[in-house]
């Protein structure tokens, strides 16, 4: 097509399917990727055949599907701990493969994972779902400003720009705030990027006298963290940046699995793609809310299957005003379990109380730690606020947590620039509690 926008879907494609037909392509797409998996991914065979699938032919439904043993993120770290560096769950020989990426880490021990060309493929083709998804098309121009690293989803970004057919402007090895003044010069449409990077480029864009709203940007994606589905930090993304914000979904392990399409009303899921489950994570039964579990079918080469994301989910339970039959999740992916902060019988996400903290227009950073001392759980918050009385902002913000949480949280103000920022993914909430 001009300009090289790939069609949009027609009828009878997953986008458009019911759900009966979308179960029917999903588990034709997951026999084809068996087939090669059983016979050369050495892990997925062990696997599968103790639970008694040898072959493809061994999975006849999608209530076969659901009796599959779950993948662990910590089963996969201790296979390529025996065998590094990349583990027993490759299905074809290294020649195969053309570009290795990490995980970041910060959820354990770094895992690596090899893409065939066909799976990059893939990979871009579901990023630029996300694209179109937030109304881009192949007249946008789209800014990437981050390192090309060894990371997945800056690398797929990119091809999903490609397949989209828009310009792609690179802003890799640039300082904030040379970014905010090729952002202003170069005049991008899209912006991609975490939220916590975003917000620094805002702060310095602030600092420098320069107005990003004034830009040509009109959408921002986001991903990487929760951010960009908290309401308050979209609100205040919006606001700095004159555009509209739409969040993203995705890892290193299973690809952009989920998208928010132009009604933001919660992440769809890219059922096209992708098979979902949201269980409860102890027993592993189907919930309405609890751990995600994702197989990608587009991913032959080093797939996942049945895997434990570890992102805490809900469905929601109506459908979309968009009209796509594809579920979506409310609010986004609300944190992950590991996460999920508990202190003198309160339970919550990072998320939900930086929802609370971005109302407040006077916070220009913040940071969070959890502390045990003399038998008693604490929350020190600190806050670098911006012009305004100080001790009204702090005494307003405490109030409004401890109604939030039932806790009390010792808040307290401190000197503009004390606190770190962030130039990927934020780490503004420490559990002092739990070791490293």
């Amino acid at each position: 097509m001009p300009g090289g926008e790939e069609p949009r879907a027609e009828p009878g494609t997953p986008e458009t399917a019911g759900p009966a037909a979308l179960q029917r392509e999903q588990l034709r797409r997951l026999r084809s990727m068996l087939g090669p998996v059983l016979e050369g991914n050495a892990f997925y065979r062990r696997k599968l055949g103790r639970a008694g699938v040898d072959s493809a032919a061994d999975l006849n439904s999608m209530e076969d599907y659901r009796h599959l043993p779950l993948t662990t993120r910590s089963e996969l770290t201790a296979d390529q701990t025996r065998t590094p560096p990349f583990g027993t769950f490759t299905t074809y020989p290294p020649e195969r493969y053309v570009q290795e990426h990490h995980t970041s880490g910060t959820t354990g021990r770094t895992l690596r994972w090899l893409d065939t060309a066909e799976s990059r493929e893939w990979l871009g083709k579901c990023w630029a779902a996300v694209f179109r998804a937030a109304g881009a098309t192949a007249a946008d121009r789209i800014f990437f400003p981050f390192s090309f690293g060894p990371y997945l989803g800056t690398w797929s970004g990119v091809e999903g720009a490609r397949r989209l057919g828009s310009l792609i402007l690179p802003a890799g090895g640039m300082s904030s705030l040379e970014r905010v003044k090729a952002i202003l010069e170069h005049r991008p449409t899209v912006l991609v990027s975490t939220p916590a990077h975003a917000f620094r480029m805002a702060e310095v864009a602030e600092d420098a006298g320069l107005d990003l709203a004034d830009s040509a940007i009109r959408i921002n994606v986001h991903a990487g963290e929760p951010g960009a589905g908290i309401p308050s930090a979209r609100a205040r993304l919006q606001e700095a940046y004159g555009a509209r914000v739409f969040d993203h979904a995705g890892s290193t392990e299973v690809g952009a699995w989920g998208f928010e399409c132009e009604a933001r009303d919660g992440v769809h899921l890219n059922e096209g793609e992708f098979i979902f489950e949201v269980v409860d994570p102890g027993t592993g039964a189907a919930a309405e809310e609890g751990e995600l579990v994702i197989t990608n079918l587009g991913r032959t080469g080093m797939p996942v299957i049945r895997y434990r994301t570890g992102d805490w989910a809900r469905v929601h339970p109506e459908p979309c005003a968009c009209g796509s039959p594809f579920r979506r999740l409310q609010g986004g992916v609300a944190g992950r379990m590991d996460q999920r902060v508990s202190v003198r019988g309160a339970s919550f996400f990072p998320s939900t109380v930086e929802n609370v903290i971005r109302r407040y227009r006077e916070v220009r950073e913040f940071a969070v730690d959890v502390r045990g001392r003399d038998n008693r759980d604490d929350i020190e918050l600190r806050l670098e606020l911006r012009g305004g009385e100080a001790d009204h902002v702090l005494s307003r913000l405490a109030d409004d947590l401890r109604s939030a949480f039932g806790v009390r949280f010792d808040t307290r103000a401190v000197p503009v620039g004390t606190l770190p920022r962030f130039p990927v993914k934020a780490r503004r909430f420490r559990d002092r509690r739990r070791p490293g």
